[in-house]
């Protein structure tokens, strides 16, 4: 037996430490790395259970082309130098005819590795003069409100969750999303601290909570603000830590007076009584911290709910405090040399002699059916499975569909996306492949090298991109780089966090802590304000932050309330992540329900197990009932991500969601979808 370290590329904050047991070449065994301060041992059930991935009979092991219509599957195999030549010529035909902004890359984390997820890919389409895309589809909107407020995505250490006497999860289901969180929070408790969840769902954590309250989906800025209504009518605020290092704290007060707890009752759902104890349990308890998550920010005022929440901790004085503070997100401690790896200064100009112009990733059907000057002639997918994770998607699978359209997928699997390619490419996983890895979870940053041999002609994305460069004749040296080469520019910012951390340390030591603090030292990012705004202070920000309910909430449109009566929410579900296993039937189990209450369920007829038409303007899908599934009156959930193809009707619950944007970042306002439902039959 031999024992190889890796790390968990898939998209969630715990960036866990794998250990890899092989015999034989093969792996038999994953756990989590027990010197991992965060990792502690132990990996979640769904990358426990990953050598099944790695080793299904279904994984994509050569290069194809398409042979039956777009969205059939049918492919034949074929060689890399076919598959190469045959992309670049289709690139440079697309580029030529149409202009280089006829090509769209489409990708986001289906891997966190720096290099093959945003690398020599970058560097590729950057030289190309493609389209840029905006990488909106997960946290953009809460990213925008972090440097708006705190001006960086800096935060609590789960480390220091243990000190805590008041855990607020919020919006954060920590248990089925966040699970090395989880050992902190249950010493935290050991200890005599109170965990508060505010979730509109009940969710696993909920159900472990010392006090759960049920949110109305959207309303969230109004709960925040009726909080901070009742810590500044009784004066438990921190009067000197606001004086020192926050800026707006009138405009914020002012505002604030206008949401007593009785009128936030009304707004959010949870009464008046809860919304005072709350504000006053939060204040007063020493050390009290929030983990807040990315769910709240997928509403229409989802940025502005995470600057109103965010400003709680500066309010409290509570970033003084270990223990104290808020988590949303530690991605930019890690202060990389991002231009190195990606190059930006490679961009080609388009004709009109500005820069490639940029498209919003969330409004990918009207980038496929709408976008014109010129239209999207070329797709190149990877990290990524728009088919069944982009919003409105009878558009997208409409544009997906498209004879003129040319769609290269780098996948692992026979995704929906993979359906439509003309060209389809086998990828490597992460126990296959060299790479650096951030968290936004914690803050130690993490190499692996290949655990494993790829089956069959799987390559990595950073090969693959090195290969397209040469057949498309880029003779820039960057594309010649290696993986190391790419990683040392990587280190080489010479930011203060990254004192010591050289390529030959990783290799030694595998993961290390950012040098954010001295060693054994808590960090403790805004004890003394050293904001990275402009003013250097915490921006409350008052004058975005009024409460408008959602257009598509119970307090929104009246007459889409009227014919669409009840708030959808397609939470991630707790054993996938997003897409990724979808082809697990487990999983297809879970995303294939509706949960409603029992008082929705009844007046249409609905048992547990029924099938449900589920229904709005933008399209509808067939699901089965699960009643009182932990809702409430008037909210449904439906679980994400399902794959289409493993749907009678061949659709997810995303045919549903609409490709609105959120007020600030541009992303996605997945939660704010009114639906109907009626029952089809057992």
């Amino acid at each position: 037996m031999e024992i190889r370290h890796s790390v968990c590329a898939l998209d969630c904050p715990d960036a866990c430490s794998v250990l890899v047991h092989v015999e034989d070449g093969r792996a038999v065994k994953l756990r989590g790395n027990p010197a991992h301060p965060v990792t502690r041992g132990f990996l979640c059930g769904k990358v426990a259970q990953y050598l099944e991935r790695q080793y299904s009979p279904e994984r994509l092991l050569y290069p194809q082309k398409r042979t039956g219509a777009k969205g059939e599957g049918r492919f034949e195999r074929i060689s890399w130098d076919e598959a190469l030549d045959t992309i670049a010529r289709r690139l440079d035909e697309t580029a030529r005819a149409h202009g280089p902004e006829s090509i769209l890359p489409y990708s986001y984390a289906g891997t966190m590795g720096l290099l093959n997820g945003a690398g020599m890919d970058r560097r590729f389409f950057h030289r190309l003069g493609a389209s840029r895309l905006d990488r909106t589809i997960c946290s953009a909107a809460g990213a925008a409100a972090l440097a708006a407020t705190l001006g960086q995505r800096l935060g609590t250490e789960p480390e220091q969750f243990k000190h805590s006497k008041l855990i607020v999860a919020w919006g954060a289901n920590i248990h089925g999303t966040n699970v090395h969180l989880w050992p902190f929070i249950v010493e935290a408790r050991r200890n005599g601290a109170k965990l508060w969840v505010i979730d509109p769902l009940r969710t696993r954590t909920a159900a472990l909570a010392d006090r759960h309250l049920a949110i109305y989906p959207g309303s969230d800025l109004a709960l925040a603000l009726g909080l901070i209504h009742v810590i500044l009518n009784e004066k438990l605020h921190d009067a000197d830590y606001v004086a020192r290092f926050t800026h707006g704290f009138d405009a914020l007060a002012d505002l604030a007076r206008a949401y007593p707890p009785e009128r936030v009752a009304t707004l959010t759902g949870i009464d008046a009584p809860d919304v005072v104890q709350l504000a006053r349990a939060y204040a007063t308890t020493r050390p009290a911290v929030i983990r807040l998550n990315y769910g709240i920010q997928r509403g229409e005022r989802g940025g502005a709910a995470i600057r109103a929440i965010t400003a709680l901790p500066a309010l409290t004085g509570s970033w003084k405090e270990i223990g104290g503070g808020l988590q949303l997100s530690t991605s930019q401690a890690f202060e990389l040399n991002r231009a190195a790896l990606e190059m930006p200064e490679l961009q080609q100009r388009s004709a009109l002699g500005r820069p490639a112009r940029i498209v919003n990733m969330t409004e990918l059907g009207k980038a496929l059916t709408e976008l014109d000057s010129p239209c999207v002639h070329a797709l190149v997918v990877y990290n990524s499975n728009p088919a069944a994770i982009a919003p409105h998607q009878n558009k997208v699978l409409r544009g997906m569909r498209r004879n003129d359209l040319f769609t290269v997928v780098l996948e692992q699997f026979q995704t929906d996306t993979a359906d439509y390619a003309d060209i389809l490419l086998p990828s490597t996983t992460f126990l296959e492949h060299s790479d650096l890895y951030f968290a936004y979870g914690h803050y130690y940053l993490q190499l692996a090298r290949p655990a494993l041999t790829p089956p069959g002609e799987a390559r990595s994305n950073v090969d693959v991109f090195r290969a397209l460069a040469e057949r498309m004749g880029f003779e820039d040296a960057c594309f010649k780089d290696t993986e190391d080469g790419m990683m040392r520019a990587l280190l080489g910012s010479g930011h203060r966090f990254l004192d010591g951390i050289t390529l030959e340390r990783l290799d030694r030591e595998h993961s290390i802590r950012l040098s954010v603090s001295p060693v054994d030292t808590p960090f403790l990012p805004f004890a003394e304000g050293a904001f990275g705004t402009p003013s250097g202070k915490c921006e409350f920000g008052a004058e975005t932050l009024e409460y408008v309910p959602p257009v598509e909430s119970r307090l929104g449109d009246a007459d889409l309330r009227r014919r669409f009566p009840i708030e959808l929410i397609s939470s991630k579900n707790d054993d996938s992540m997003n897409s990724t296993f979808g082809h697990r039937g487990s999983v297809d189990g879970q995303t294939s329900l509706l949960y409603l209450h029992t008082s929705d369920a009844g007046p249409r007829g609905i048992q547990t197990g029924d099938r449900v038409r589920v229904f709005n303007d933008r399209g509808s899908l067939m699901l089965r009932a699960e009643v009182n599934g932990g809702v409430r009156p008037g909210v449904a959930r439906s679980p994400s991500v399902r794959w289409n193809k493993r749907a009678q009707d061949r659709r997810n619950v995303n045919v549903l969601t609409s490709d609105g944007l959120t007020d600030i970042g541009g992303g996605p306002v997945f939660y704010s979808c009114l639906v109907e439902v009626e029952r089809c039959g057992d």
